[in-house]
């Protein structure tokens, strides 16, 4: 895997993972009774989003070294996704 595999792999798992830590622990405005008119009452009061992204900053690196370990290691190729016999075999 070469730098800029490992940098677009490390980018799309740290979005990934930011899309699911974003909705954690989200305060609204229905939620606190505050509503600005306006504005809808699912919209953010408190988002934390700094905290959140340090947070998956985080876990996207421990996901990204399990990918990595197991896609340096060989134990995936991208022949085991070759379902249709269109890349030849490595002699």
């Amino acid at each position: 895997m070469g730098i800029t595999s490992a940098l677009v792999l490390y980018a799309v798992i740290w979005f990934l993972t930011f899309l699911i830590v974003i909705p954690i622990r989200l305060e609204t405005q229905g939620d606190r009774g505050e509503i600005v008119p306006g504005t809808h009452a699912g919209a953010p009061e408190q988002h934390f989003l700094k905290q959140k992204a340090w947070i998956t900053t985080g876990v996207a690196a421990v996901i990204w070294l399990i990918l990595a370990a197991i896609i340096l290691s060989g134990v995936v190729s991208v022949n085991d996704f070759d379902w249709f016999d269109r890349i030849p075999d490595p002699d």
